[in-house]
C-alpha cells in the first residue's frame, strides 16, 4: 500500500464533485465516448485523494470503476460482452495477477494480506478488462489516444508552471507535495503523479504512440502533434534518466521501420552482443546500466544494484517472493524496478508470467504488422509500429521505474490498445504465425496457405506478388469488416 495512504479519509468535497461529475457523464455520454472522462479523472487526480470504507480505500479510479462497469452492463446494443475474445495478452496478464495474489498470501499468511491482494486483483482486473470491452476497434483506439494527448497537454502546461514558480498546482487536490522538489539544482516537475520519474516516464511512453497517431493523417494530426510535444515537455521537466532513455529507446525503435523485414536477424545479433560483452567485461552485462549518465545526480548505480543482487538473492525470493529486500545492501529497500519489485512479490513464476505478457505483446504485434502489410494498409501497418516502439519504451523504463499510483492506467490502457489494433489487422487474414510469417528481405513474399476471399495468388511462372486484389469503390476496406456493435 502506498505510504501516502493514510487511516482517514482525504478526499475533499471539491475532488467529491468532480468524480460524480464524472460519473453521471459515463452514463449520459454514448458508450464510445465514455472512456474519456474514466482517464481523465482517473489520471489527473493524485492518488492521495481516496475514500476509506471499512478500511478499504478508495483512490479515484477505484471509486469510478463499479460504475465504470455498470456502464458496459448496461450498454444498449447488449454486446459488449458477447463480442469480447480471449487473446494471449489477456491469458499471460490473468495469470501473472493471480500468482502475485497468491504467492502475497502464500508469503505473509495474514488477513490484512488477503484484503490488499484482493484490493490488488479489483485494480489490475478491473481496470484492464474494463478497457478491453471499452476499446475494442482502430477507431476505439484512436479515441483513446486522443483522450490521453489531451490530458498530456494539460500535464505540460502545469509541469512548465511548476519550474517557472517551484510549487505544483495539484497540491490542492491532496497526495503531492506542494512545494517542487530540487535535485542537482534542478526542479523535477511531477503533476498529479507520485513521483517526478513516473510522470515523466508516462510522458516518454506516449511520444510513439502520438506519432503513430500523427502517421494516421486526418482530423488527429493537429491532436497528436500537441500530444506528443506536451509528452516531450513531461519527459524534459520532469529532470530524470529514466524516461529520457525510454524515449530514446522507442525513437530507435521507430527508426528501424525501414529495416521491419530483418528484426529476427537484428534481435539475434543483440543478443550476441550482449554475449561477447558478458565474455570480455570484467562486472557483468547489466553493470552498463550504471555507466549511463543521462542527467546529472542520477541512480544508474542504485538500479544496477537491484538487478545484481535479486540475482545474487535468487534462493530468497524464486518460490513465493520475499518479504523484504533490505537485507541486500544499502537503500535495497527502495525498489525502482518493475522486474524485482514482481519478482519479490511473486517469485520466479510470477516473473515469468509477467514477462510473458510482453512476449505475447510483442508476438501479437509482429503478426499484425504482417497482417496490415499484406492487405496493404500501411497507416495500420505504421501504427502497429508504433505501438511496438511504445512497448519498447514500457521494456526499457521499467528498469527505473514501476507504475504504482494512477499511471497504472497508462500501462493497462497500452496493453488494451495493442490488444485492440492487432485484432483489427487480423481480422482480415488467417490469425496463425504458420500463415503469417514474417519476411525475409532476401526470401520472396510468402502466399498464405489458405488464402482469404478476395486474394490473388500468382500465378505459375507470372512475376507477380500475392496481394489484395484491386478493389471496387463499394468493397468495404479489410477493417470493415470488423463486427463493430450499434453505437
Amino acid at each position: 500500500m502506498n505510504d501516502q495512504l493514510q487511516g482517514q479519509t482525504t478526499l475533499t468535497l471539491g475532488t467529491g464533485v468532480l468524480v460524480v461529475v464524472a460519473i453521471l457523464l459515463l452514463f449520459l455520454l454514448p458508450r464510445k465516448y465514455a472512456i474519456v472522462p474514466y482517464l481523465l479523472m482517473s489520471l489527473f487526480i493524485p492518488n492521495g485523494q481516496f475514500l476509506l470504507v471499512g478500511g478499504l480505500h478508495f483512490m479515484i479510479f477505484r471509486m469510478m470503476l463499479p460504475f465504470a462497469w455498470l456502464r458496459v452492463l448496461m450498454g444498449q446494443d447488449g454486446d459488449d460482452t458477447k463480442r469480447f475474445q480471449w487473446n494471449g495478452i489477456d491469458k499471460a496478464l490473468l495469470l501473472w495477477a493471480l500468482t502475485d495474489t497468491i504467492c502475497g498470501i502464500l508469503l505473509w499468511g495474514s488477513w490484512d494480506e488477503v484484503v490488499g491482494r484482493m484490493g490488488f486483483l479489483y485494480n489490475v482486473l478491473g481496470i484492464y478488462f474494463l478497457l478491453r470491452l471499452w476499446i475494442r476497434d482502430r477507431e476505439d483506439v484512436q479515441r483513446a489516444l486522443r483522450t490521453l494527448a489531451v490530458a498530456c497537454v494539460f500535464f505540460a502546461a502545469f509541469m512548465i508552471l511548476e519550474q517557472e514558480t517551484g510549487r505544483n498546482v495539484f497540491s490542492v487536490f491532496g497526495g503531492v507535495p506542494e512545494f517542487t522538489v530540487v535535485r542537482e539544482g534542478k526542479l523535477r516537475s511531477q503533476a498529479a503523479f507520485a513521483h517526478s520519474i513516473v510522470a515523466g516516464t508516462v510522458g516518454a511512453n506516449l511520444v510513439p504512440l502520438f506519432i503513430g497517431l500523427w502517421w494516421q493523417g486526418g482530423k488527429s494530426k493537429l491532436i497528436a502533434a500537441a500530444g506528443g510535444v506536451s509528452a516531450v515537455v513531461m519527459m524534459i521537466t520532469c529532470h530524470s534518466a529514466t524516461p529520457v532513455g525510454a524515449c530514446i529507446v522507442a525513437i530507435a525503435a521507430l527508426c528501424m521501420w525501414r529495416f521491419r523485414h530483418s528484426m529476427k536477424m537484428f534481435r539475434w545479433g543483440f543478443v550476441a552482443c550482449l554475449v561477447g560483452l558478458q565474455l570480455v567485461m570484467k562486472a557483468p552485462v547489466w553493470a552498463l546500466i550504471q555507466r549511463v549518465d543521462i542527467v546529472g545526480g542520477n541512480s544508474g548505480y542504485h538500479r544496477y544494484e537491484l538487478i545484481n543482487q535479486a540475482i545474487l538473492h535468487f534462493g530468497e525470493w524464486f518460490f513465493v517472493g520475499t518479504k523484504s529486500t533490505a537485507s541486500w545492501g544499502a537503500y535495497m529497500d527502495d525498489i525502482a524496478d518493475a522486474y524485482v519489485t514482481v519478482a519479490k512479490e511473486a517469485g520466479l513464476l510470477g516473473l515469468l508470467f509477467f514477462l510473458g505478457i510482453f512476449w505475447q505483446s510483442f508476438r501479437r504485434l509482429g503478426l499484425a504488422r504482417r497482417a496490415a502489410e499484406l492487405a496493404g494498409d500501411r497507416k495500420l501497418e505504421l501504427q502497429v509500429w508504433s505501438f511496438g516502439a511504445g512497448l519498447m519504451a514500457t521494456v526499457m523504463a521499467y528498469f527505473g521505474i514501476y507504475y504504482y499510483d494512477q499511471s497504472q492506467t497508462i500501462w493497462w490502457c497500452l496493453l488494451a490498445m495493442i490488444s485492440a489494433i492487432t485484432s483489427a489487422a487480423l481480422a482480415g487474414v488467417p490469425d496463425t504465425a504458420k500463415d503469417i510469417e514474417p519476411m525475409r528481405p532476401w526470401a520472396p513474399r510468402p502466399v498464405p496457405e489458405a488464402s482469404p476471399a478476395g486474394w490473388q495468388t500468382p500465378v505459375a511462372g507470372s512475376s507477380s506478388r500475392p496481394g489484395p486484389v484491386p478493389a471496387p469503390v463499394e468493397r468495404a476496406p479489410l477493417l470493415g469488416a470488423y463486427p463493430r456493435p450499434q453505437r
